[in-house]
């Protein structure tokens, strides 16, 4: 069996496929994304294909691998990547990485969470340029986590670990919304299933969660923007360009010039506690 390889990866993934029975692998050894020409080219006649996300394996890349193309694994937990509806018609198999990342995630999330509504990299900003003199009790107050709405858009693996890590910080309530209710899931944290306006007008803090599929793209809109508190924090760990694009242009307007446009993993936050 024939397999190409996108990316450089550890050395156990290689080792295992190297020494799987009539695996021959070809690679692109780079840490940086494999050029689409060399994409094409290394996945002809290929049998097997393993991925990373920032990979676009659509029909022109199946068509270049042609017929045998038989399995296709992703080293990622999202899949929004592959054209699966193409995939499907060729009868390819698919593997991803679920749960690998779920701790992770999570402890990213939050640490975006708190860094943004404590104004840590603004702290950190002015202690690099002299901003900080002495001790003001007004000067660089945000907010707390204590006697807190928390809004969480997907409560599945990420955003049951986010839950979990937010709870002992005091937080007086969480909401959450999704393609429906998950009481089990909720349970753990008295948590209530409640439509997207609700958790955009009632959240201090929004963290979306959710895989990114056609149903949850674009979920934030500029809508759902204008809903929230102009004081919450917006922490998103999805994949969804069109979030922050609209999140970019909400917090300009409301909220002058000091929002950002970022990669998935990333926090801003509206208004300033005094």
């Amino acid at each position: 069996m024939a397999v190409f390889v996108t990316r450089r990866i550890p050395a156990e993934g290689l080792r295992v496929l190297s020494q799987a029975g009539g695996c021959r692998v070809q690679q692109w050894d780079s840490e940086d994304p494999v050029p689409r020409a060399e994409l094409l080219a290394g996945v002809a006649g290929k049998q097997g294909l393993l991925c990373l996300l920032s990979d676009r394996i659509d029909r022109e890349v199946l068509e270049a691998a042609g017929p045998g193309l038989k399995v296709i694994s992703t080293m990622s937990v999202g899949f929004d990547h592959l054209a699966l509806e193409e995939i499907k018609k060729r009868g390819i198999r698919v593997g991803y990485t679920p749960d690998v990342l779920t701790d992770a995630t999570a402890e990213l999330s939050v640490a975006l969470l708190l860094s943004a509504c404590r104004r840590l990299p603004e702290a950190v900003e002015q202690v690099k340029n002299g901003g900080w003199t002495t001790w003001k009790p007004l000067w660089m107050c945000g907010y707390g986590l204590s006697d807190s709405t928390v809004g969480i858009i997907g409560l599945g693996r990420i955003g049951q670990a986010v839950a979990r890590r937010l709870k002992p910080f005091g937080v007086k309530k969480f909401l959450y919304t999704g393609s429906s209710p998950k009481p089990e899931s909720g349970a753990e944290f008295e948590a209530e299933f409640v439509p997207l306006t609700r958790l955009a007008e009632e959240s201090d803090f929004v963290v979306v969660t959710c895989a990114l599929t056609p149903a949850t793209q674009g979920m934030c809109n500029k809508d759902f923007f204008t809903r929230m508190k102009k004081t919450s924090v917006f922490v998103n760990t999805s994949s969804d360009s069109a979030t922050h694009r609209e999140c970019h242009i909400c917090h300009k307007k409301h909220h002058g010039s000091t929002g950002s446009q970022q990669p998935p993993g990333w926090a801003t936050r509206g208004g300033h506690a005094p």
